[in-house]
């Protein structure tokens, strides 16, 4: 993998890898090295620039995923940020344990930087039991299962989709079949905002795309990724769409 450096506005990455290594560069000149277990998360804010690569001496798979956070209204425009943790807090439960990523589940909480109530929990659950999942009723949740077999309301699910689950849910239940089953909980306050993706930008409105896009082209607002060697990415070019009134 290698992935030159390339901008982002307005969200933060977590990274999170199953098997292999990961290395993160970013414009504030740190870096980040990750393996299975080390959480990755960068707070884009107004304006940051990183590369991702496959670290040379690293052989055979990379297994991993990345979500991307909408950051609200009230924190969109900080200064850009990135945070390492090597060690994240688990939830016990019968039949298996989760790991909380980011946010709270079960009064356990992660200590990655969160601007909006969340959780994001790697499940595991052992073989041929049944794991029952806290969740927060007035948050949405999905889940996306990861490795192994397991079965939700009576029915089998399919590694690498995402369940979308609603609210309203007090716990989840998951049936895991003759192999471990891993999973992805996802949750959230419903967030109450329109925003606009574009290329590595969440917006509010065209014009701040088209600006943030001049930006990184022209060389501002984003800095250089000094660490990494070769050429940055170049932004797709611009077509505008309409964009729907609320």
């Amino acid at each position: 993998m290698d992935v030159a450096p390339h901008a982002h506005i307005g969200l933060q990455t977590v990274s999170w890898l199953l098997d292999g290594e990961l290395l993160h560069k970013d414009s504030l000149g740190l870096k980040g090295p990750i393996g299975p277990g080390v959480l990755n998360l960068m707070t884009a804010g107004r304006g940051i620039a990183h590369s991702e690569e496959t670290p040379p001496r690293n052989v055979g798979r990379l297994m991993g995923l990345q979500l991307w956070v909408a950051l609200p209204e009230a924190s969109r425009e900080i200064a850009p940020a990135f945070d390492q943790h090597r060690a994240l807090p688990t939830l016990e439960l019968k039949g298996g344990r989760a790991t909380i990523i980011t946010g709270e589940s079960g009064g356990v909480h992660s200590p990655a930087r969160t601007s909006t109530p969340m959780v994001g929990a790697d499940v595991s659950g052992q073989p041929d039991r049944r794991l029952v999942l806290p969740l927060a009723p007035d948050f949405e949740h999905a889940l996306v299962l990861l490795q192994g077999d397991c079965s939700l309301d009576g029915q089998p699910l399919s590694i690498d989709t995402l369940y979308y689950l609603g609210s309203g849910r007090r716990e989840v239940k998951l049936i895991s079949g003759t192999q471990p089953a891993r999973a992805l909980l996802l949750g959230g306050t419903p967030f109450g905002e329109t925003i606009l993706m574009w290329w590595n930008f969440v917006a509010r409105t065209t014009e701040e795309i088209i600006t943030a896009r001049e930006d990184w082209e022209a060389g501002r607002r984003f800095g250089e990724v000094d660490a990494y060697a070769g050429s940055r990415l170049a932004a797709p070019p611009f077509l505008a769409r309409p964009v729907p009134r609320r």
